[in-house]
Parts: structure tokens; C-alpha cells; sequence
């Protein structure tokens, strides 16, 4: 389950931010390589990005971008968030000398040598609490299936919240911290679930004709946007790029989903959260 292919895509690719009250849409930066899944800086001065292996600011005002310098791990993928206080960086990362399986690290959010969090891997990173103690990701451990994770954000012990056949993908915390949102396949079509921190009371939230992939909880926690892919497109468990997408939007209750954007996008499109600090915006990208 490779979570980043843009060092095979040399393709153009857009980043883009819609207001989803007024559902102005507009075209921020042309890019001649793939960039994928913007982070919003909690100043909402900036976006986060990843391409081709490392990590770059995209300044909103200048429209300047910088490398935020990541050394040695330098095969990072689309799986990034920030830190509640906005200070700290975590990203996943392939780990080329041993397999280039992905594992979890942290950072200081201007740049600098990472912190190895995840020993073991595959990991790949969705969600840091908003108490700053815990991250979430999706991981594969012995012969089984990708199921979701928690470990201290010092690196401690990790602790398995899904098991099962099925694919569960793209946990992210709540902002108030009791819950997990992620997706799931274990009904049929990929779907949107939300659990309590600890694994229990699972509720499946969305029922679509559409596989649906990465919920994103607006900070203000009202809404909740997500990406999806038509049915026979491909398979539940695949989230792949350049395909017919949509992005949709729904209250935090799972009532009144709606289609706010449709694209060419996929993976790498939206896959960590990307709202403005502000609940106002979403930033994502489009091939």
C-alpha cells in the first residue's frame, strides 16, 4: 500500500483553495511536477506540501515556497500533520535502507533532524491529538491487514485500535480529542467510521454510493470534508491519482452530505487534513 508515487508522476498538477461557505474556488499555483496533500499552517499564513521526498512551505502571500529541511529522511510521503500548538511537524517517511518501508517522525516545524517515532513499519501518519500526547496511523504489522494505530508522540509502546480482514485507513483525531475518524471497507464500499479514542463504539457515519476516503474535521469541529471515487472506477481499498474525484462535504453528525467540488485528483489530492485555521477553507490538488 504505497502512500506516495509523485517521484513517478511527472505530471502538472494545481493547488487549489475553495471557501466552502461561498464555494469560490481559486487556482493558487501551477506546478510542472506533483505536489500533494497541503497542510494549513495554524497562523494561516501557509501550506504544507510534500513532493518528490521532501517537505516545502508554500507562502500564501508571497507565493514562495522553501524546502523545510528534513535530513536524513528524505523520502517523505503525503501522510504529514502539524502539532495542536503548531510548533512540531510529523511525517511519514519511506525508509530506503531497510526495505523502503514507511515509518513515523517528528520535527521541529521550521525544519531539522528528525525523531524516529515508529520502529516498526509499515506506518504511515494521519492524526496528532490535540493534547499533543498521541499520534494516529494507519499500519500493517505481521501478515494482516493496514489497521489503525495510536502511539505516544515520544515513541512508547504502540497499541493496535482496529483489527480485522478489512483495510482501515486515514485515522484522524477529533478537536476535541474523544474521537477517531477514519475509512473503512469492512461494509463493502470504502466508508467513513468514527470510534472513541481507546477503539470502542464504532459507528459507521457514511453510507454512499461512493468509496470514501480521508475525513478531515474542520477546527471548529462542525463540518467534515472527504474525498471519494465513483464505484467501478477501482477497487475499495485503492486510493489511486489522476482519476475522476469529488471532494464532499457534511456536518460532523453525518447529516446533509453534499458534493462541493468535483476534479482529476486522487491521491495525493487531499490526504491530511487541510483546513483553514478559520474553518472557512480547504486547500487541495488537482492533476
Amino acid at each position: 500500500m504505497i502512500k506516495s508515487m509523485d517521484e513517478q508522476r511527472n505530471q502538472e498538477c494545481t493547488l487549489e483553495v475553495m471557501n466552502v461557505d461561498t464555494w469560490e474556488r481559486r487556482q493558487l499555483e501551477k506546478f510542472s511536477q506533483v505536489i500533494e496533500a497541503p497542510n494549513w499552517t495554524h497562523d494561516g499564513k501557509a501550506l504544507i506540501y510534500n513532493s518528490k521526498g521532501h517537505i516545502y512551505r508554500y507562502e500564501l502571500d508571497t507565493k514562495i515556497d522553501r524546502e523545510i529541511l528534513t535530513e536524513p529522511v528524505v523520502n517523505c510521503n503525503n501522510d504529514h500533520v502539524l502539532s495542536a500548538d503548531g510548533t512540531s511537524l510529523a511525517v511519514s517517511s519511506f525508509d530506503c535502507d531497510n526495505g523502503c518501508v514507511s515509518r513515523v517522525y517528528t520535527l521541529p516545524i521550521g525544519g531539522g533532524i528528525p525523531k524516529l517515532v515508529t520502529e516498526q513499519g509499515p506506518s504511515y501518519l494521519h492524526g496528532w491529538s490535540p493534547d499533543g500526547e498521541e499520534l494516529a496511523f494507519c499500519g500493517k504489522r505481521g501478515g494482516g491487514e493496514y489497521n489503525i494505530y495510536t502511539i505516544a508522540a515520544d515513541g512508547s509502546e504502540e497499541t493496535a485500535r482496529t483489527a480485522g480482514p478489512w483495510l482501515d485507513d486515514g485515522p484522524e483525531y477529533s478537536p476535541c480529542g474523544k474521537y477517531i475518524w477514519f475509512n473503512s471497507n469492512r461494509s463493502g464500499l470504502m466508508q467513513l467510521w468514527r470510534m472513541c479514542r481507546d477503539g470502542s463504539a464504532l459507528v459507521q457515519v457514511t453510507k454512499l454510493d461512493r468509496n470514501c476516503w480521508f475525513p478531515h474535521i474542520s477546527p471548529n469541529g462542525k463540518k467534515v470534508v472527504f474525498i471519494t471515487y465513483r464505484v467501478g472506477d477501482l477497487l475499495p481499498n485503492e486510493h489511486l491519482p489522476d482519476k475522476a474525484v469529488e471532494i464532499w462535504i457534511m456536518d460532523a453528525d453525518g447529516t446533509n452530505p453534499k458534493i462541493l467540488v468535483s476534479f482529476q485528483g486522487g491521491q495525493g489530492s487531499i490526504n491530511v487534513n487541510s483546513w483553514s485555521p478559520d474553518s472557512k477553507k480547504i486547500a487541495f490538488v488537482t492533476y
